[in-house]
């Protein structure tokens, strides 16, 4: 890795700021910038100070997609290494079932300007995204010889359709917000140069919760769009009984009493 940082990691409160540091190649993603995001990911995960990841770029745009020449040379007969020790993928997909260690806590992302390919499919993994009117989208990998590998494929007509999916990953056309809009990809659209107050203030929102019991009703999310309803359903009456027990459900509902803001401890 070079000395210059491609992610820059800053603590806002509970939240962790994850910025795209690379604004004079459009935020490309080379390796040490994949790398870099994935040990703030796995920091997100290990801290229980932290309660939720805040994913933005520096610059004009929020990334040009992968730095082919850069990661091209990289890809080796089982794919691209892209997870150094500590870290977590933050497109949760491998080659290998079960051995992408997961996120438990939400990430909130705001993008501007050009979103390709990477862009898009970290969004798909996150939870709740803002965009800047200004931003552009792509998943242009078929127009580059090769297919999405981070999530775009599976993910991607699960959120939006297959139809409206199907016609952007196969064209490689890009496409403009209010697309992204009317098919679910992004949840709000703010003037360029608001995604960043708009998106810290929905991660500092959502930290304001109680820790736990975000976690696990994100848990319970994913776990019934992995393994079905059923899964999800089996575990909702012990997570309720779990949490109830907890410090800040009392403290929850001391709060509902006296009308006053809670403060979660996160136990």
């Amino acid at each position: 890795m070079t000395d210059a940082p491609r992610i820059t990691v800053e603590r806002d409160g509970h939240v962790l700021l994850m910025g795209f540091n690379r604004p004079e190649k459009r935020n490309a993603a080379d390796l040490q910038l994949l790398q870099e995001l994935s040990l703030a990911y796995g920091e997100l995960e290990r801290d229980p100070e932290l309660r939720a990841g805040f994913v933005f770029a520096h610059g004009d745009h929020f990334t040009g997609g992968l730095d082919l020449a850069d990661v091209a040379p990289r890809i080796g007969p089982d794919g691209l290494d892209m997870v150094p020790e500590g870290g977590i993928n933050p497109w949760q997909v491998s080659a290998h079932s079960g051995d992408v260690s997961s996120i438990g806590k939400p990430v909130v992302m705001a993008v501007q300007g050009t979103c390709l390919t990477l862009g898009i499919e970290l969004m798909l993994a996150s939870d709740v995204v803002v965009a800047a009117d200004s931003t552009v989208f792509g998943q242009i990998e078929v127009s580059r010889g090769i297919l999405p590998f981070g999530g775009a494929t599976i993910r991607l007509p699960r959120a939006v359709g297959w139809g409206n999916a199907m016609r952007w990953i196969l064209t490689g056309d890009t496409f403009p917000v209010e697309e992204a809009y009317r098919i679910g990809l992004v949840q709000e659209v703010v003037p360029h140069g608001e995604q960043y107050a708009r998106g810290l203030e929905i991660a500092q929102r959502i930290a304001a919760q109680a820790p736990l019991a975000v976690q696990a009703a994100l848990a319970n999310a994913r776990l019934a769009v992995r393994d079905g309803d059923a899964a999800a359903e089996a575990s909702l009456q012990p997570n309720l009984v779990r949490l109830a027990r907890s410090e800040d459900a009392a403290i929850g509902m001391q709060a509902f009493a006296t009308r006053q803001p809670a403060v979660f401890i996160g136990r």
